[in-house]
């Protein structure tokens, strides 16, 4: 299930950005240790207080419509199956938001100096394939199945 509303649209949003950064966040500790290892999944909480708002700022203001118009360059609403729409989204997305969230974590966390632009390059080359595959086949799948959930459990959130 897809966001109805402005509301759900935060929270699916806020619940998107958490399994997307926090998976990324371990991801990125494993490679600074040379594989993943227990106390990554603690550790990973550090970084989350700085890159999950970041990430739910950027998508709500930025990346969110920039990746529905571009997306809506290869789909068509109503058209389309739906599964295309969604896999079209979450392309785009992960398209937009692993570069700006690749500089952030540059930004914070790498302490590259003179060599910025090449590290946050290669930042960028080595988180994409994780993104993307976490994204289509783990988080955006997880996700929608718990908004779905909730939103059933809870209503539409709309007033009669």
């Amino acid at each position: 299930m897809l966001p109805q509303n402005k509301l759900q649209d935060v929270f699916f949003t806020c619940l998107m950005a958490f399994v997307m950064v926090y998976a990324m966040i371990c991801y990125n500790i494993s490679l600074n240790v040379g594989g993943l290892q227990n106390f990554v999944f603690l550790a990973a909480f550090s970084e989350m207080v700085i890159m999950w708002p970041i990430a739910v700022v950027l998508e709500l203001l930025f990346v969110g419509r920039l990746a529905q118009i571009l997306a809506f360059r290869f789909v068509t609403p109503g058209k389309d199956p739906m599964i295309m729409m969604i896999l079209a989204i979450s392309s785009m997305s992960v398209c937009l938001m692993c570069p700006l969230m690749s500089l952030a974590a540059t930004i914070l966390f790498k302490d590259a100096g003179s060599q910025f632009v090449s590290v946050w390059f290669q930042t960028t080359a080595f988180n994409f394939p994780m993104a993307f595959c976490w994204q289509i086949f783990f988080a955006g799948p997880l996700v929608r199945n718990i908004f779905g959930m909730l939103v059933k459990a809870f209503g539409s959130g709309r007033t009669n």
